[in-house]
């Protein structure tokens, strides 16, 4: 990836302070969306990481800003996971222990919009625990799943690892992010 890309990511990154009652600083991605050099350049980017896939699909709700980017910018079509909600017509769900507050993560796809044996690229722009793209995995057991791709990477090695993420920044890269 461009070195000047991952600087206007971390240059347009921001941490802000939620209140006394806050144990860490909060990411505000806000300037990435914003920023019109950033978001022009984030779906190839991001779809570079990996394989050319069938499809992209992504969480709920700033996966939604990035896929139909990486989508585009691969040739691929588009999926959105959503959060538990009423759908009027099948879906695939998928549940996965353990995000960043500990709670469990439920995500689903509608049913015919990624075929068996298709490949998927699951793409968001944060990963810590690995639970939402575990969550994805899981509603689409008869999808090859080819990696995921993501703006940061602070998940442990072997999560990285087991759900094959790869990033265009890491935890580290954003340290001296103030």
């Amino acid at each position: 990836m461009e070195p000047d890309l991952r600087a206007a990511l971390r240059h347009a990154l921001r941490w802000t302070d939620p209140g006394p009652a806050a144990t860490h600083l909060v990411s505000d991605r806000s300037g990435w969306w914003r920023d019109p050099a950033v978001l022009g350049r984030l779906g190839a980017a991001l779809g570079a990481l990996h394989p050319r896939p069938d499809v992209v699909v992504a969480p709920e709700s700033t996966g939604f800003i990035v896929g139909p980017l990486v989508a585009a910018a691969v040739g691929a079509g588009f999926v959105e996971a959503y959060r538990p909600r009423p759908v009027p017509e099948p879906m695939s769900w998928g549940t996965a222990s353990g995000d960043h507050r500990g709670a469990d993560v439920t995500l689903g796809v509608r049913a015919h919009l990624v075929a068996p044996g298709q490949r998927v690229l699951i793409v968001d722009d944060w990963v810590t625990t690995g639970a939402q793209l575990r969550a994805v995995r899981a509603a689409l057991p008869h999808a090859e799943i080819v990696g995921a791709a993501v703006i940061v990477d602070e998940s442990p090695p072997a999560v990285a690892a087991e759900l094959g993420v790869r990033s265009l920044l890491t935890g580290t890269d954003l340290d001296a992010v103030e």
